[in-house]
This record gives structure tokens, sequence and C-alpha cells, in this order.
């Protein structure tokens, strides 16, 4: 297995309830339509491909802690608007259906993304990627080639793609008509780094 190393000094991960409670904590896992996501971000060439992931065979993240910050966000109803004036009479339109929520940001998060091919490596390892969002972004940091049994004791959270009849809910495939996925969740060591940043 060829394994790169991704890094950064924090990572936003999307919850899949995409409910807008009182607090929603980030996921500690990658869904299968994440992983498929930064793969089609580091090979275009699979941007047709739908509903798969075919080059990252293996995956695996931890952090150092989760900081829990606001967010400003329309409610479930949509964007409203109301007409104002301000202290000139001059008008303007103010949104009146905001909410704020509590999301969970990773702090220094690491992701190992392994392949098969020391080619699809190479080209990860020349590329960022994010994590749901595109001013996350996480910096390759090494490129080593490790039995599978070295990458089960690399600590950290995978969730092992799997049907409803193996795995539990995760949400649905933006990439394949919203389908539901499912995943077994399997932790590997202490996913929580110290302070250190040791994994």
């Amino acid at each position: 297995m060829y394994i790169v190393k991704y890094s950064g000094p924090f990572g936003f991960i999307k919850p899949w309830t995409a409910v807008r409670d009182i607090e929603t904590f980030s996921q500690q896992f990658l869904t299968p339509s994440i992983v498929e996501g930064i793969e089609k971000k580091l090979f275009p060439e699979l941007l047709d491909e739908k509903g798969v992931v075919k080059k990252i065979i293996r995956h695996r993240i931890n952090y150092c802690g989760i900081d829990v910050q606001q967010e400003k966000t329309w409610s479930k109803g949509g964007f409203q608007k109301e007409k104002k004036k301000d202290s000139d009479g001059r008008e303007y339109f103010k949104a009146k259906n905001f909410g704020i929520i509590n999301r969970g940001v990773l702090l220094e998060p690491n992701i190992y993304l392994a392949f098969n091919s020391k080619e699809d490596a190479e080209r990860a390892f020349e590329q960022t990627i994010c994590l749901c969002r595109n001013e996350d972004l996480l910096h390759p940091v090494t490129l080593t080639q490790i039995s599978e049994e070295e990458f089960n004791g690399i600590n950290g959270f995978e969730l092992i793609f799997s049907d409803e009849q193996n795995g539990f809910k995760v949400g649905h495939n933006r990439f394949d008509n919203a389908s539901e996925m499912y995943g077994d969740l399997v932790v590997y060591g202490n996913p929580i780094r110290d302070g250190n940043g040791f994994a």
C-alpha cells in the first residue's frame, strides 16, 4: 500500500443530518461521498464515474480535538427578507430568518489515504485536499509504502463502506442521485492525538 498523509491546522466535516438543531457536531469519520469527492478532486478523469470509489482503497483520520464554533445560517424555510428604512429614509432589505448553530471543527486533522498504485499516490502527493469546504485545506506531508498490517497500526477512525445489512446509515450520496450510504465505523487505537501532534 502507498500511503499519503495530509495534515492541516483545521478541517470542517459536514454533518450528514443537515438538521438545523441548536447544536450540531461534526462527524469524526469520512463518508463514502466525502472520500469520493476527495478522489474526484485528485483524479478529475473520474468525474463521470458516479457513486464509486476506485483509487482510494483505505483511509484513516485522527485529530487533536474539536473546537465548537458558531455559524450563521438561514432557517429551514429558506431565505426571507423584509423592507426596512435607515435613519436617512433609504430603503434596504434585511434577512429576517437567520439562525445560529454550533458546529464542531476538527483541530489539526491528519488524513491518511491508501492507494494500490505508486503512480496514483504520487499524483495525490502533489495536491491539496479539503474536507467538504474549499477553504479548509490539508497539505500532503509524507508518501510512504507500508503493509496493510502497518496501516492498521495507525490510530484513527475509518468507515468501512458497506450495505444496509452490514452497517448503519451515514447519509445520502450527492454523487449518486442521493442514494443511501452505509458503513461500519472502526476505531483504531486512540483517534485523538495529544497536543504534540503524535498519531
